[in-house]
């Protein structure tokens, strides 16, 4: 069993998103990032950062304690050698995928997150940080867009925790006032990734833990 610790956010959605596709038990524990109890003694063990997402799996593959772990990319690595999916044993794949995983969470994250704070939470209108943050966010869609237009799935032929990790950013784009036919490859696998089962079930759990 795997103890999410989850708030319906993009980095949240990437590990539903995973264990719904891997078809791994799991529990949500929801983390009220409103009351601030991400800062609670009892989380900050588990998550240091006081960040989510953050897991707890009690039956790790060595038979030992639980371990519990942070950090969204890290969990998804995790998730994918504990259960052998959603990343190639083949080696030139495998490191294609690890090296759009670590281009997510180095890159598009980070640069989106800004945009969406500086487009929608800022308490000042700052021109200057909107604008730069949306030309950020259009070189990236277009890094994207480049890579899609010559293969499937980020990571090569097959769907990966690469896929995952990005799609609930994309997910965000009408936020990001970003028009996926302008990116065209991207959004085909975008649809591609919406409608699989999964992501519907992964989604719901979202729209669940907002009611």
């Amino acid at each position: 069993m795997i103890d999410l610790y989850y708030t319906p956010s993009p980095n949240g959605h990437k590990i539903t998103l995973f264990l719904e596709e891997a078809q791994l038990k799991y529990r949500l524990i929801h983390v009220d990032i409103s009351r601030g109890s991400q800062f609670r003694p009892d989380f900050l063990l588990i998550s240091p950062n006081n960040k989510i997402p953050a897991i707890i799996d009690s039956a790790p593959e060595d038979g030992g304690k639980p371990i519990s772990l942070f950090e969204s990319g890290e969990i998804l690595l995790y998730l994918a050698e504990k259960s052998g999916k959603l990343l190639s044993g083949e080696l030139r794949e495998r490191h294609t995928t690890l090296q759009w995983l670590f281009w997510q969470v180095s890159g598009l994250g980070p640069m989106l997150g800004q945009h969406h704070h500086f487009s929608h939470f800022a308490p000042q209108t700052i021109p200057y940080a909107i604008e730069r943050y949306q030309v950020e966010t259009q070189r990236l869609y277009n890094v994207m867009n480049k890579r899609l237009e010559i293969s499937p799935w980020l990571g090569g032929d097959h769907y990966s925790i690469a896929d995952i990790a990005c799609w609930p950013w994309i997910n965000l784009h009408q936020r990001q006032r970003i028009d996926l036919d302008n990116y065209p490859a991207v959004n085909n696998w975008y649809e591609r990734i919406r409608t699989r089962p999964a992501t519907e079930r992964a989604m719901q759990q979202a729209l669940s833990e907002k009611s």
